[in-house]
């Protein structure tokens, strides 16, 4: 422990009232839940214990109100963060003319096998160069700010935070004081030396224990660093993509294997516009493009704790309303949606949304995307008897349901349709299902699969091109594009040189594509939704990927090597990028990160082979 002097605390009339741009934070997590934490040292959103959890750190939605958890040095210089090589330890430096302070923020990860997490966030304060002087300040907001809490100082210890919410401790040997809610100390740290802070959900209340912030930093430094050294990539873009899956481990919820599709809530698509939505839950979809990702570098202990999840979701569905298109972490389905009208929203972006309506959505799609998915994983591990059964009735369902039209894999909020990117799923999800039953022998009305396939295939061939356009729609009856009929080929519905599907290629390239950037659809309002929005992350490497299996890897390369300058300086993504570059929508994404791990793998073999 170093030495430190005390001065002046933070004053918690001043918190911080602007907001860091998106791509201006990185995040840390615990395999249950995360903290995003800002370039200037701030975490300003964190929900305890599990992802879908009430924020106790929440100015990312409300700069006022959303409470903070600021650790900061007195420097002049633009601060830089970067992470630890192969972890998700994060470092904040702030650069001075006289001395260099460095923040290092973890949480540590369940490695015990129990399920249990200590919800320990450690943020330690480290002088580089010179006497750095640090300030601290802790203002939680119990449950999104709406429940009133208590703080007490114990010398000694650090500061006891009590709500009717629950309790969170602060373990520190800085002198606190408390400035209204929250507590404040200003420190001085000598060259070489470091401060140690934790705070902890339920935790206990003691002091810091000696070299426990050591034995900690070591702990979470070797469990990160085994984990990625599985992977069996070693193409060229290597860092962003071992960044990438560390991005995707942290958002695996490891008590249940689930998968969150972001750790955010209501980051906008547009700025000022109502396309806030929540999404720290598990899409079927998203978590089964995931276990492919992480499976093509190597990563099976995640895709089997996801088929574990899979098998329960199966078993749990019902003859009417069959498997659902999200769950929370724990597998329940109570995401009812709500409006915090309380928040102002980042940069004013209202309405501040927690729960998710699309819920109650039909999305025909997530079938082919399930059932390519457990496909996939069979070819490394062979699937359980119990699980094909489950999966079988799941069919059964979708074969009767199919040819309904639903709100389809951009959850529109309109009309329904028979969109041609759930009649392309299904195929898929036939498809995968005989070719199972036919490689392990498994029982089945195999034939009567072929049929529901080929009656898919004959439907996006027949109803979904436009011979005017030259295209495939959105729908039938439809003139506009879709993003998503990129991945045909990569489903290997289509060949990657199918005249039909080059010419949609070609019209996706021309109508909606800025440079390297790919817009989901044009917005035209079909979707029920007026407000604008940013291109789409994940459009954008499927669109690399789409034109690396039609062979023009040249384009592809460079438009791959574009997109790599608009993850931020971390390597992370959002959902979307607005007109600008900056960073929308709730962030990091899965889908995003996923997607760059597909391009790569595959643009790489593709430029191998070239060689």
């Amino acid at each position: 422990m170093g030495s430190f002097s005390v001065g002046n605390g933070h004053r918690s009339e001043t918190p911080p009232t602007g907001y860091l741009p998106i791509e201006e934070h990185g995040i840390v997590g615990d395999l249950r839940t995360v903290a995003l934490v800002g370039t200037d040292g701030t975490v300003d959103w964190y929900c305890p214990a599990r992802f879908d959890a009430p924020s106790l750190f929440g100015a990312l939605l409300d700069a006022r109100k959303g409470g903070y958890f600021s650790l900061s040095s007195r420097t002049s210089g633009r601060p830089r963060q970067l992470y630890l090589p192969d972890t998700n330890i994060l470092l904040t430096r702030f650069h001075g003319a006289e001395a260099v302070g460095e923040v290092i923020d973890f949480m540590v990860p369940d490695t015990s096998g129990t399920g249990k997490s200590r919800d320990l966030l450690v943020r330690q304060a480290r002088a580089v160069r010179g006497r750095a002087t640090f300030e601290l300040a802790c203002h939680p907001a119990f449950d999104y700010g709406r429940a009133p809490h208590t703080v007490e100082l114990l010398p000694g210890t650090g500061a006891v935070f009590g709500s009717s919410r629950g309790r969170c401790v602060l373990r520190t040997n800085v002198a606190l004081k408390i400035e209204e809610t929250g507590v404040a100390a200003s420190f001085t740290v000598e060259e070489g030396e470091t401060v140690d802070i934790e705070l902890e959900w339920a935790g206990e209340v003691r002091p810091l224990a000696r070299g426990e912030t050591e034995r900690l930093f070591t702990l979470t430094s070797d469990f990160w660093q085994n984990w990625v050294s599985q992977s069996r990539y070693r193409g060229r873009w290597r860092e962003m993509v071992q960044r990438s899956a560390l991005v995707l481990k942290l958002l695996v919820y490891h008590p249940t294997g689930a998968l969150v599709a972001a750790p955010t809530t209501s980051l906008p698509e547009e700025l000022g516009g109502g396309r806030n939505w929540d999404y720290r839950y598990s899409w079927l979809r998203d978590a089964a493009f995931t276990v492919y990702a992480l499976m093509t570098l190597g990563f099976l202990e995640e895709a089997a704790s996801f088929m574990e999840w899979v098998q329960q979701r199966c078993e749990s569905a019902t003859r009417e309303r069959d498997i659902m298109i999200m769950y929370t972490v724990d597998g329940h389905e109570d995401t009812d949606e709500t409006v915090l009208s309380h928040l102002e929203g980042y940069r004013g972006s209202a309405p501040v949304r927690i729960g998710n309506d699309a819920v109650r959505q039909r999305q025909i799609d997530v079938y082919g995307e399930l059932m390519d998915s457990v496909y996939l994983y069979n070819r490394e591990v062979p699937i359980s008897y119990d699980l094909w059964v489950a999966l079988s009735k799941r069919l059964d369902w979708l074969s009767r349901h199919w040819e309904e039209p639903d709100e389809g894999i951009w959850e529109i909020r309109g009309p329904r349709q028979r969109f041609t990117y759930s009649a392309l799923m299904t195929w898929v999800a036939y498809d995968r299902a005989a070719r199972l039953a036919r490689d392990r022998g498994l029982p089945g009305p195999v034939e009567r699969w072929r049929k529901l396939a080929a009656a898919a295939h004959r439907y996006v061939q027949e109803e979904c091109w436009d011979p005017e356009l030259r295209t495939y729609v959105m729908h039938p009856g439809s003139k506009l594009l879709d993003a998503s009929l990129l991945v045909m080929p990569l489903v290997k519905f289509a060949g990657p040189t199918d005249p039909r599907f080059l010419s949609t290629l070609d019209r996706i390239g021309t109508e909606l594509t800025s440079d390297s950037l790919v817009s989901r659809y044009a917005i035209t309002g079909h979707d029920g939704i007026a407000d604008g929005e940013g291109t789409f992350n994940l459009c954008s490497f499927w669109y690399v990927e789409a034109l690396t299996r039609a062979g023009r890897l040249k384009e592809a390369r460079t438009i791959f090597e574009k997109m790599l300058t608009y993850a931020n300086h971390l390597g992370l993504y959002a959902e979307q990028i607005g007109a600008s570059g900056e960073a929308l929508g709730n962030f990091p994404q899965a889908l995003t990160h996923l997607a760059l791990i597909s391009a790569a793998v595959n643009l790489d073999r593709a430029l191998d082979r070239q060689r």
